[in-house]
């Protein structure tokens, strides 16, 4: 009977597993094989070689994997000293609806991201919204901070706001109010509860919203390209540029591999110290 059951569910789970097959674990092989194949080369007959891994870090190549990275880091500390005291504040006067209200975050989801941030280039750009209503009004005639590595920063931290607020609002909320009574019956002071108590407690949240936040945030390349005027080169614009004007598929395809196996390293020590299940309620 065990093993008609489990035939069964195989049976049963074989479009998703042959939609993993077709739709990710296939192309994801290909880009890692096409990765040891010689420079500028459109087909899987080369001989293997190391070359294109070389190429990045003798070239200038590895530059922009260390922005992206650096940027990517930045974005999740900023965000995690601003949504942690909002998502603390949500979970404390909305309560158990905090999860309702902060989902209002993600209402700018449903508009383009190259939409959102061109209304910022209108609104920072010299003689625009901000500059040049300060310009008729007070006669300040001020610079522009467009095209500069802080205007990325600010459009990366503007545009990943709701992936750590949601994480954040879910982890601080899944806190025992008993545990936070039990403290303060204890002795303990306001800045004890939420040193020994709140904060252990909600760090799966933080947890997950960095890297979620992270991952999401070391690929990209809209804020450099709109707001930063290529100021920064981050490493998903080398990656495109390999694929399509370069024609050099291989070296693309070394580049998205280094990408992944970073990121995956990154993720696979983040879920080794996180309980999903407490995090999702289960236990």
């Amino acid at each position: 009977m065990s093993e008609r059951r489990i035939s069964a569910g195989g049976w049963a789970a074989s479009p998703v597993i042959l939609f993993l097959l077709i739709g990710f674990a296939a192309p994801l092989a290909a880009i890692i094989v096409f990765s040891f194949m010689p420079p500028r080369t459109f087909g899987f007959g080369g001989q293997p070689t190391f070359e294109n891994y070389v190429t990045i870090f003798e070239s200038t190549t590895y530059i922009s994997l260390l922005w992206s990275l650096g940027f990517a880091a930045m974005t999740v500390v900023i965000l995690a000293f601003i949504c942690y005291p909002v998502a603390y504040g949500l979970v404390r006067v909305f309560g158990r609806w905090s999860t309702l209200v902060t989902l209002l975050f993600v209402i700018p989801l449903f508009v383009s991201e190259n939409v959102r941030l061109y209304g910022w280039l209108l609104f920072f750009i010299k003689n625009g919204v901000l500059l040049g209503s300060l310009k008729s009004m007070f006669g300040l005639d001020l610079e522009s901070i467009l095209f500069t590595r802080g205007i990325v920063l600010f459009g990366m931290v503007y545009v990943y706001i709701p992936f750590m607020l949601f994480p954040l609002t879910l982890g601080i909320s899944m806190v025992p109010n008993e545990t936070r009574e039990a403290a303060r019956d204890l002795g303990a002071t306001r800045w004890q509860v939420f040193r020994e108590v709140e904060l252990p407690l909600s760090l799966p949240g933080l947890m997950i919203g960095s890297l979620l936040t992270f991952v999401l945030a070391v690929g990209a390349i809209a804020e450099a390209k709109v707001l930063g005027g290529q100021q920064i080169i981050p490493i998903a614009h080398d990656i495109e540029i390999a694929f399509t004007y370069a024609q050099n598929w291989p070296l693309g395809a070394a580049l998205s591999v280094l990408l992944m196996l970073i990121v995956g390293a990154l993720v696979l020590l983040v879920l080794r110290r996180v309980d999903l299940d407490r995090l999702l309620g289960r236990r």
